[in-house]
């Protein structure tokens, strides 16, 4: 059979730890000599997401009447009857069964295999070679999450924290620099709460230290959603020395009420957030932010709001991931007074457009910089900031390589490249400059 025809096909869904969960599975899929088979790697942030997941189980069972289709993911693991239920479904696996090679041996094996996932003690380093589809590598270097914010179901489909060992990581790592890959993003479920179980209780700074002393060969390395009152010493260190930590952070903010935080039972209030950002922005003065922010959050008044969207322009947050809030059965958020559908949507927009805005207005500060280009396809990727930049007149398949631009414009909500020192380079340089 060709290659086509064996790899197993995953869908993925949810956030950049199911990403990394994916790859594993693709390994362990491929092992077990899985053929015409199809993974569905699900996320229960939101009842959408669920929604999403089950119409696309339907059309895969459609498109593919003789594919095995095995289901995982948070949503599996949250409640697997509904899945088991859907007539499209070979498979149900939980999340901590999803990671076992033997799980993937389905002849003969139950049509259902989840177990309780707060019984789980600890997280299996699970070597990931590379990354089909992408040229930058997540590493998993936590689960679960010990707090239970009144909103989020996630816990209950990840468990509790559990830390990945440093020499793991390491190893994992250094695994994927030796095979090409320039940028790596650690993520986890709660990466502030790193460490928390491991001998001596090492830190998510203490822990990126040495993994960036231990591997000199990688270039780039990122962080997924912090908690902002959860930031160690040894991570700001690392904000105002380190070149290779890029300097993009992503807040897990929530809100910007203080009202709305409290009831969601997060760990912050509105001037820890604001005190977090102007410290890394003494520290290293290029960093931009992104955040996750929920609009419409049981009780929220127009005051609430009115109190995060401020929040937005005040701290000059320039990524936004906006979610209106989604009633998750079983949440304490659940049972509070809800605001109508039709308004969260709309404050939703709201925040969407002043983070367009934000974004925008980032874009076009980049203008006439120069900037370190990770490319991932046709000329097309990320540099430094995150910011997505094509670049033009690039010689040859630059994919996974970092090339260093000239940032000459914007076009289509990118900013517009040439490569440095390129007769396309200067020119623009010359016709900026006489502006």
């Amino acid at each position: 059979m060709t290659k086509q025809q064996t790899d197993p096909k995953i869908v993925t869904f949810g956030c950049r730890l199911n990403t990394y969960e994916s790859e594993v599975m693709r390994q362990h899929a491929r092992e077990a000599g899985l053929s015409d088979t199809i993974i569905f790697n699900t996320c229960a942030v939101t009842t959408e997401a669920e929604r999403q997941a089950r119409q696309s189980i339907r059309k895969a069972r459609r498109d593919n009447p003789d594919a095995k289709i095995i289901v995982t993911g948070c949503a599996a693991q949250i409640n697997p009857e509904a899945y088991a239920s859907m007539k499209e479904v070979d498979h149900v696996l939980g999340n901590e069964e999803k990671l076992k090679r033997e799980s993937f041996d389905l002849e003969g094996s139950a049509r259902v295999a989840v177990n309780d996932i707060m019984e789980a003690e600890e997280t299996a380093a699970h070597l990931v070679h590379g990354f089909e589809e992408h040229t930058r590598a997540f590493v998993q270097i936590q689960q679960g999450c010990n707090h239970r914010c009144t909103f989020c179901i996630i816990p209950f489909g990840r468990g509790n924290n559990r830390s990945v060992p440093i020499g793991a990581i390491t190893e994992q790592v250094r695994t994927l620099v030796d095979n090409g890959v320039k940028e790596v993003v650690l993520t986890g479920v709660d990466i502030t709460d790193y460490g928390l179980d491991l001998p001596g209780k090492p830190t998510l700074g203490q822990m990126t230290r040495r993994l960036l002393a231990l591997v000199p060969g990688l270039k780039r390395l990122r962080l997924s959603s912090l908690d902002p009152v959860e930031i160690d010493e040894d991570t700001y260190r690392l904000i105002a020395e380190e070149p290779r930590l890029m300097p993009h952070l992503h807040i897990s903010l929530q809100a910007g009420d203080d009202m709305v935080l409290k009831r969601m039972k997060r760990r912050h209030l509105r001037q820890d957030v604001i005190k977090m950002v102007r410290r890394a922005r003494d520290l290293r003065p290029d960093v931009v932010f992104g955040a996750d922010i929920i609009a419409g959050f049981p009780t929220e008044s127009d005051e609430m709001f009115e109190n995060t969207f401020a929040l937005v322009d005040e701290l000059d947050l320039t990524y936004l991931h906006v979610f209106p809030y989604s009633e998750r059965p079983g949440t304490p958020a659940a049972k509070m007074p809800q605001v109508p559908g039709n308004l969260r949507k709309e404050r939703a927009a709201r925040l969407r457009s002043a983070g367009e805005i934000a974004e925008q207005r980032f874009l076009r500060s980049r203008v006439g910089q120069t900037a370190q280009v990770l490319v991932e396809k046709n000329g097309f990727g990320r540099c430094e900031h995150y910011a997505p930049i094509q670049i033009e007149e690039l010689e040859g398949d630059s994919t996974g390589e970092i090339v260093p631009v000239y940032i000459a414009g914007i076009k289509n909500n990118r900013l517009l490249a040439y490569p440095l020192g390129s007769p396309a380079a200067e020119a623009a340089r010359n016709v900026i400059a006489a502006q």
